[in-house]
């Protein structure tokens, strides 16, 4: 294992157990460059998140030059960057996508607020759903009307997250329930309160609020199951049981009954290899219907290149 694919890979064991766990039922080639792809995203937020506040716009310019110096070809010191750059070459990933995930982490950096259900989702786009888009080219997605489900995958992601991670975005000065979403349910101005302790009387609008976005979450959940038929038997498997996992995690929000101050929640690692073996019944279930209808596979990459407003919004029924 070179420097190059052992930091890529320490830094996923490190900081996601649930994506490492997943990304071990990858087909080899296919897991090393998801890994250099999560090792460069959390590289990126790093370099951002672990700055003070006055030099964290400088240390976005870096990494928006590190990537215009990856896609150009130059010679790269940085192990996790040199992997990287192996992977955009070798998978033929857009630049629009790597600087569509700091173009979010700019977001933070500026301190956005989000207004609407528009403005965040417009924000799990870009440090999420992007991430979906980059994950398509590594796995050698074909189908183009697949990108969409891949973007809304990374996105209800994202939005899990954001439920989860209430009380400890707080304690950062950040808030990412759309303040229109709290007006309803009782709290407006939330935001207007960031830097105090979490205010009691919110508790139970923002618990609303959080059980409001896991039915959004659902559906961009139900628009990423879609797509999964668009990747190889392995991808889908993997892909269905990092779903499954980070899915678990907003019924366990659910089951503190959405209250934003219970503590996080998490997945047990005997609850995720149950859920894996379930995906696994899943896909075995689905081989018949892969087998006939397998054809030649189009070598060629995704041709389009999607932005938000390309896949901001799943149809409705």
């Amino acid at each position: 294992m070179t420097d190059a694919t052992r930091a890529s890979y320490d830094s996923i064991q490190r900081h996601s157990k649930s994506f490492s766990l997943a990304s071990r039922l990858l087909p080899a080639e296919v897991r090393l460059h998801a890994v250099s792809v999560y090792a460069w995203c959390r590289r990126a937020d790093d370099a951002v998140d672990l700055e003070s506040p006055e030099r964290q716009p400088a240390a976005l310019a870096g990494l928006e030059s590190e990537v215009r110096a990856v896609y150009r070809g130059e010679a790269i010191g940085d192990p996790v960057l040199s992997l990287f750059q192996r992977t955009v070459e070798e998978r033929v990933i857009p630049m629009d996508y790597p600087l569509d995930l700091l173009a979010g982490m700019e977001m933070d950096v500026r301190g956005r607020r989000y207004e609407s259900m528009e403005d965040l989702l417009e924000y799990c786009y870009h440090v999420a759903g992007c991430v979906g888009l980059m994950m398509c080219h590594v796995m050698g997605v074909r189908d183009e009307s697949a990108l969409q489900n891949a973007a809304h995958l990374g996105m209800a992601m994202q939005i899990t997250n954001i439920c989860r991670d209430v009380e400890e975005d707080w304690a950062r000065h950040r808030l990412y329930i759309p303040g229109e979403l709290l007006g309803r349910h009782g709290a407006p101005g939330l935001a207007d309160r960031l830097g105090g302790p979490f205010p009691e009387g919110a508790r139970g609008p923002a618990s609303r609020a959080v059980e409001r976005l896991l039915v959004e979450a659902d559906r961009y959940y139900a628009s990423g199951d879609a797509g999964l038929p668009a990747l190889s038997w392995r991808c889908a498997l993997a892909i269905r049981a990092a779903r499954r996992v980070y899915s678990a995690i907003g019924d366990r929000i659910r089951r503190a009954g959405c209250d934003p101050l219970a503590g996080r929640a998490f997945v047990s690692t005997g609850a995720k290899l149950w859920l894996i073996l379930g995906a696994l019944s899943s896909s075995v279930v689905e081989v018949p219907g892969r087998l006939a209808r397998s054809g030649e596979p189009d070598p060629s990459p995704p041709g389009a290149v999607l932005g938000f407003p390309d896949i901001r919004r799943v149809r409705s029924a």
